[in-house]
């Protein structure tokens, strides 16, 4: 769970070399290594990454000199004002009426079971065999839950059903360890492969990025191993957007050249695809030029799509995403000083084009949109916009959703005067607190 109190503590916190702007995790970072150095003699080396792991309540209970240091920078009287609580003495209750309704829904007597035997319950303890034989029938069942689960991923987001995934794909590599035709070995891993990326990218969205790059890490070796180019194309794809995600550009540039290695075996869609990612790799790293030249490179692929040849996993890959995600690599541009009518006219074009089956892409997409127009447009149109992006976005659970709103939310302090930026900005925090 998010350290909310944390983040908003940072955020309402002005920058002392950027006035007007919120302080930054790596200005916050560099003021606590000042305090503990000034009043304790004692060198510290707290970075942006810590305060994020901070912030993403990776690290609940920090020591008492950094709990000390983020009290006298930030102006808090308690740890508990910024959010941090030590776990192992906290012990947590459910109130008695949740109790009784919890132990009636699941057809309990009240007071029959105390909470913890009702816990281990719900674990079970018969777990699905793996057959001893697999066939064509389990394969096409790994391959049908896949695509399922990235149904469920494209419309909700990576945030409420990544567990089940993980329990899927537990299981299904247990397969690769059972008798089977020779033939089939190719088309089972690609199987996994498949399931693999799904569950990768879930942790993806829910910011569990360990689980997401040990996942792709094995999607990637099954694809390998099956020989799968189309496989590999997208599961390097997806690593290099990770990457690029994470504040590692120039990883995801790897990734990419990696994935254009035989570039000929692929789809003209897979092509489309990976420059794309070429593209905002490049863009993040303010490598202008040639980010416009693998976004023409990506069009020009593009239009030779054809739709009926593409693997199963690209069917996502259409007209809304394809000008998205390029639309997405041109913002990055337009925010530093490129003109911004293209990206513009292609983040608006997505936004039209999503249907409800993709809404997080719809709900992202118009947050960039509206970041955008907040950025070098008219701010109260960029509110209109950002509160479209909100309603989208009321049914997706996606950390990367959330994040680009916070985006949004930074890119209008300086309209915060405009009234209505400010009704958009306190929208904005009251929803990003309660996902």
């Amino acid at each position: 769970m998010d350290n909310d109190q944390l983040r908003q503590a940072r955020e309402r916190t002005e920058s002392s070399t950027q006035p007007g702007e919120c302080l930054s995790r790596q200005e916050l970072a560099d003021l606590v290594n000042q305090h503990i150095a000034v009043h304790h003699e004692t060198q510290a080396v707290t970075d942006a990454n810590y305060i994020g792991k901070l912030e993403r309540g990776v690290i609940r209970w920090p020591s008492a000199l950094y709990r000390e240091a983020l009290r006298a920078v930030l102006g808090a009287s308690t740890d508990a004002a910024l959010g941090f609580t030590n776990r192992r003495r906290t012990v947590v209750k459910l109130a008695d009426v949740d109790r009784k309704q919890f132990l009636r829904s699941v057809g309990l007597g009240v007071g029959a079971l105390t909470l913890a035997p009702v816990a281990a319950r719900l674990q079970g303890s018969e777990p699905t065999p793996v057959p001893a034989r697999v066939g064509t029938a389990e394969i096409g069942q790994i391959a049908t839950a896949a695509k399922v689960f990235a149904g469920w991923d494209h419309t909700y987001g990576g945030g409420l059903a990544r567990e089940a995934v993980q329990a899927q794909l537990h299981w299904s590599a247990g397969l690769l360890d059972a008798s089977c035709d020779e033939a089939l070995r190719g088309p089972l891993r690609s199987a996994i492969g498949y399931l693999a990326h799904t569950c990768g990218f879930m942790a993806f969205d829910a910011y569990a990025h360990d689980d997401a790059t040990h996942a792709f890490q094995f999607g990637l070796a099954c694809a390998e191993e099956a020989g799968d180019w189309h496989l590999r194309a997208k599961i390097l794809s997806s690593m290099a957007r990770h990457a690029i995600w994470i504040g590692k550009p120039d990883e995801g540039l790897t990734w990419i050249e990696h994935a254009l290695v035989r570039a000929d075996r692929l789809t003209a869609t897979e092509r489309a695809m990976l420059h794309t990612a070429h593209a905002r790799a490049l863009a993040k790293m303010r490598r202008t030029r040639d980010a416009l030249a693998a976004v023409g490179r990506a069009d020009d692929e593009f239009a030779h799509a054809t739709p009926a040849n593409d693997p199963p996993w690209m069917a996502y890959y259409d007209h809304a995403q394809h000008v998205g995600d390029t639309g997405h690599a041109l913002f990055d541009l337009a925010v530093h000083g490129h003109r911004p009518l293209d990206a513009t006219a292609r983040l608006s074009d997505a936004v039209t084009g999503h249907t409800d089956a993709y809404a997080r892409s719809r709900a992202i997409s118009q947050t960039k949109l509206a970041t955008l127009t907040m950025a070098t447009g008219d701010p109260a149109e960029a509110a209109v916009i950002g509160q479209a992006a909100l309603d989208a976005a009321g049914t997706v659970r996606s950390r990367r959703a959330a994040d680009d709103l916070r985006e949004l939310s930074r890119y209008a302090h300086r309209h915060s005067r405009t009234p209505e930026v400010a009704a958009l900005r306190q929208r904005i925090h009251t929803v990003v607190a309660a996902s």
